[in-house]
């Protein structure tokens, strides 16, 4: 069964252009501080909604592929693994840490944990372009 795509194709790129601009040096200098740190909390939020649509079509896909009962109730660490197993994902190690990024981001802000979350999000951008990738093949 072929799975709706549109909104992690969108996600990713809204994701993808927040980052552009937060990596965009002249621009940044350019701005205040207020400003900066609305486009970093940008590319964290980016991050937040990109990251779940991530895991939401991975078990699909994998309910679609292996049957519901082998995914139901697993861990998101499971799930990630299983992913792997079924080359949805190449490196479940890297999942887990944006699973632990997700995570932090409902912490109290603190500006360290921002900064980690931040830099975790640049990775993971490629990361998910790649299961997106994995996804679209299997739905041909």
């Amino acid at each position: 069964m072929p799975l709706v795509l549109d909104s992690f194709r969108n996600a990713i790129a809204a994701l993808r252009a927040v980052q552009s601009k937060s990596e965009d040096a002249v621009l940044m200098a350019a701005l205040d501080e207020v400003t900066r740190d609305a486009i970093r909390s940008g590319v964290i939020q980016h991050f937040e909604f990109t990251y779940e649509l991530s895991w939401e079509f991975i078990k699909r896909r994998l309910e679609a592929d292996i049957g519901r009962t082998s995914v139901d109730g697993i861990s998101r660490r499971d799930l990630f693994r299983l992913a792997a197993e079924n080359r949805l994902i190449e490196d479940v190690e890297a999942w887990f840490q944006y699973h632990i990024a997700r995570n932090d981001t409902y912490q109290t802000y603190d500006p360290a944990v921002a900064d980690r979350v931040y830099a975790k999000s640049l990775d993971f951008t490629a990361d998910a372009a790649r299961l997106l990738t994995m996804l679209e093949a299997r739905n041909a």
